[in-house]
């Protein structure tokens, strides 16, 4: 491999890698509704290691997403939290790596679960007010959680089982948006060459990926593209999620991924939401930005966070009501910006 990780990450990786040789029964998780950067991540990471004899489980808040598991080597794998396995191999484990996500609301329930265990953190959104203790390896400058991982794992200087590449590579494939977003960065490029120069198809990753779609997916856009509202001013558009259409549908979290980029892609938008009523009657938003608006600082008044241009936050409130806060805070966050016609 010629590509090497910046100087700053050296520490860190250092630090990782003796904990992990140290490890013998691991405990892997991602945050709520993993994306497919933490559900890359965790097969890339957990395929590592279990070509190195650990004992190696995958235990998340949420189940692992149906849209990737066409990259998990073993769905056995995979435990639910609330099982009496997940239980007995939590008493039994000698570290959790948590990855894409460093704030323990995130992780929800798995955290009572890991508590008590040594941690190891691999993230690269900002840090939140309520961070997980234990090993840091955390670099807001990275593409992906992926990416960090791409640099931890080639310094291990050990070989790399089947899987590791692919998970790595849907990792940044969808946390850059398919290498669209200002995040697709020289080096996340270079890191995706070495990937592919491993044997990754770009093609038929890509098709599995965003290609691969059931239909009810479709039917429940035409719904939400009947919600679609865009501000009069023209620079804040959002769709609701029809309760009806999403339950009536069958669908489920993994239908909603992408929705938000259509209001956020009408002519003018500089941010575009989406909101979703939960079953338990909370509101799910998310946000996603075309300029300088800082929605991980906007997700971050209701209780969530992510990055600065794609971020979201879960608030155990009405629809109705969450709705119209976010959209006053978010115009807020719109025109006072020098030059906006507002303060600063």
């Amino acid at each position: 491999m010629s590509y090497l990780p910046p100087p700053h990450r050296h520490g860190p990786i250092r630090e990782v890698l003796d904990a992990l040789s140290r490890a013998r029964r691991v405990i892997l998780t991602t945050h709520i509704n993993a994306d497919g950067d933490g559900a890359g991540s965790e097969v890339a990471v957990g395929a590592w290691l279990r070509a190195q004899g650990k004992d190696l489980w995958i235990i998340n808040p949420t189940p692992y997403p149906d849209a990737f598991r066409f990259i998990l080597p073993d769905p056995e794998w995979c435990l639910d939290p609330g099982s009496q396995k997940a239980q007995e191999i939590a008493r039994t484990a000698d570290l959790a790596v948590i990855l894409d996500t460093g704030e323990i609301p995130r992780i929800g329930r798995v955290m009572t679960l890991i508590r008590d265990l040594p941690k190891i953190v691999v993230d690269h959104h900002p840090p939140g007010p309520d961070p997980i203790p234990g090993i840091s390896y955390r670099d807001p400058e990275a593409a992906a959680t992926g990416e960090l991982l791409f640099d931890l794992l080639a310094s291990s200087r050990r070989a790399w089982p089947s899987g590791v590449a692919l998970g790595l590579y849907v990792a940044i494939l969808t946390d850059t948006g398919s290498f669209r977003f200002s995040n697709a960065s020289p080096r996340a490029h270079r890191v995706v060459a070495e990937l592919l120069e491993l044997g990754v198809d770009p093609e038929g990753t890509h098709r599995r990926v965003y290609g691969d779609y059931p239909l009810r997916r479709f039917r429940l856009l035409r719904a939400c593209l009947d919600e679609l509202e865009v501000d009069s001013q023209g620079d804040l558009a959002w769709m609701t999620v029809p309760s009806h259409a999403f339950e009536s549908l069958s669908a489920t979290t993994d239908d909603l991924d992408g929705l938000v980029d259509y209001p956020r892609e009408i002519q003018g938008v500089e941010v575009g939401i989406l909101f979703r009523e939960t079953a338990k009657g909370g509101t799910k938003v998310s946000f996603r930005s075309n300029g300088d608006v800082d929605v991980n600082a906007l997700a971050r008044q209701f209780g969530g966070g992510g990055h600065m241009k794609a971020a979201g936050a879960m608030v155990e409130r009405p629809l109705q009501e969450v709705r119209q806060e976010v959209l006053e805070a978010t115009r807020n966050a719109i025109r006072s910006r020098p030059g906006k016609g507002g303060g600063g």
